[in-house]
């Protein structure tokens, strides 16, 4: 593992990260906000990581899938409330403030996404034609 700038990771994660805002700003519906959005916020992270750091792909993206059960944990544990932090907005959107279990399977399916992508990625034809420095 090591320290280095991927622009096609970083590129990922900034437009992952706008299709979250908007998801969160203009959706109020009954899948995509709470479904699709647990499951791009995986890949959100992943390639974030990726942009700063090169490494093996399972081990960033189970390390990854254990940040997000660790969050979906503290929000069982009610933490934000445990912290005072219950009024504060940014609280209770980062670190959420009721634990599902269709999260825990949005996150999963998330990072078996990425993995398969990552797969694929490596296929001869597919990788010939794939952007360097990735």
């Amino acid at each position: 593992m090591k320290l280095r700038f991927s622009w096609l990771y970083f590129t990922l994660a900034v437009l992952i990260f706008i299709v979250e805002v908007l998801i969160t700003m203009y959706l109020n519906d009954e899948f995509i906000r709470p479904y699709a959005g647990d499951f791009l916020v995986v890949i959100l992270i992943y390639c974030f990581v990726r942009s700063l750091l090169q490494a093996p792909v399972i081990p960033v993206a189970l390390a990854v899938l254990a940040f997000s059960y660790l969050v979906e944990t503290l929000q069982y544990l009610n933490v934000v409330k445990l912290l005072g932090l219950e009024h504060s907005r940014l609280a209770n959107i980062v670190i959420g403030n009721y634990f599902t279990w269709s999260d825990i399977l949005a996150y999963t399916l998330g990072v078996a996404f990425i993995i398969l992508m990552e797969r694929i990625k490596k296929i001869p034809r597919f990788s010939k034609n794939w952007p360097a420095g990735s």
